[in-house]
Order: structure tokens, then sequence, then C-alpha cells
């Protein structure tokens, strides 16, 4: 498998950590979102996925995109160990704490959203990290609510292993930390982060250790 991954972009940290759990071996193609105006614009990645986003996957002759389209293939066609288990009530629960992420928090958020703030409408750097600060958390504390009044929340999101809703959870707190979000309001979310962060399969998906860290 090849993935076409940055080591920054929430969306490939958690495919990365998808194969990881699974124990796939990949090959990673680093796409650089911000050199040279965005490496995703140029014609050759433009081939490989057309919406000039990352990540994309490559794999039995075919290219995968979107993040939680790749993890649930991953999830069906390398079924152990489960990132989906349980009931179907148990798995739209995983679905909706992801989706609260990668849906709701994330894509107003992203690298090109932000570019637009600056470049379009003129946001200075605190404005930027104003607009960021204010929607991460608003999502997180709708993620932290879902988690902390459910007893099926265990040591993960979901009981006590890693599932689809981790593999989005802690991209997204690293993200948050980075651009100084206090997670004090969200201590469910940050005590699973951290339980998360300690395993190698995470670790290994972070980007300080990804080829194209900077």
């Amino acid at each position: 498998m090849r993935l076409y991954t940055y080591f920054r972009s929430s969306a490939a940290y958690r495919v990365r950590i998808a194969l990881n759990l699974k124990g796939i071996a990949y090959d990673a193609v680093p796409v650089h979102l911000a050199r040279a105006g965005g490496e995703q614009h140029l014609p050759d990645y433009r081939a490989v996925n057309p919406a000039g986003l990352v990540p994309a996957l490559e794999a039995d002759g075919r290219v995968l995109t979107q993040s939680m389209a790749i993890i649930e293939y991953l999830d069906e066609t390398h079924p152990q160990p489960a990132l989906l288990p349980g009931s179907p009530a148990d798995r739209a629960r995983l679905r909706a704490i992801a989706q609260a992420i990668a849906c709701d928090i994330h894509p107003i958020n992203n690298l090109r959203v932000l570019q637009y703030l600056q470049r379009e409408l003129g946001a200075d750097e605190g404005q930027k990290n104003a607009w960021y600060r204010h929607w991460v958390m608003t999502g997180l504390e709708a993620v932290e609510a879902m988690l902390a009044d459910d007893p099926r929340t265990g040591a993960f999101c979901h009981g006590d292993t890693p599932t689809l809703a981790d593999c989005c959870l802690v991209p997204q707190v690293f993200n948050a930390r980075r651009f100084d979000c206090s997670l004090e309001s969200c201590p469910t979310v940050a005590r699973i982060a951290g339980r998360c962060e300690a395993l190698e399969a995470f670790r290994k998906a972070a980007p300080a250790g990804q080829p194209d860290a900077e």
C-alpha cells in the first residue's frame, strides 16, 4: 500500500493510526501542503486525487480518498482488530463521535480554510487563531458530552480497545494543542487521548515521527 500523506494533516494522521492498529505495512509518500504553494495542487498529485486533498491510499490496484472511507475500507478488508465493533447501535455511536470531529470540527479549521480567511478575507494571525480555537472547542466540548455521559465509554472512546472514534480524536487533540487550546473543559477527551498516545500504533503515526516532519 502507498499512502499519500502530510505529517500535520489530521485526516492523514487518522489513516496512519488505523494502518498501524491493524499492522498493515505501507509506503508513505509525502505531499507538502504548504511548500511552494502546496504540492497538492501539482498536476502529478491531481492525477492521483483530483480533489487535491490528502490522504489518498493506493491499495489493491485502486486509489481511495477521504479518510473516513479509507478507514472503513481497511476495517472491511482487514477485519481484525475491528475498528467498528459491536451492535449496530454501538457502531452508530462510534460513527457519530468520529463524524463530530471529521465533519463538524475539521472542515472549518483545515489549512485551506485558514488560508482563505487570511488571504481572501484579510484576517490577521490573531483573528485566524481565534476562529480556530472557537470552533475546535465548540466541537470538542460536544464530543466531551458524548463521551462523559455514556456508560459505553471506557479506557477509550468505546470500551477498552481503540476504535474509529479514537483514530479521529487523537489528531484533533494534537491540533488543538498546537493552537494552544485549553482542554480543561474536556477532561474525558484529554484522558482518552493520553491513553491512546501511550500506544505504539498512535506514537508511530504522530506527526513528529513522519518522514516529512519539520
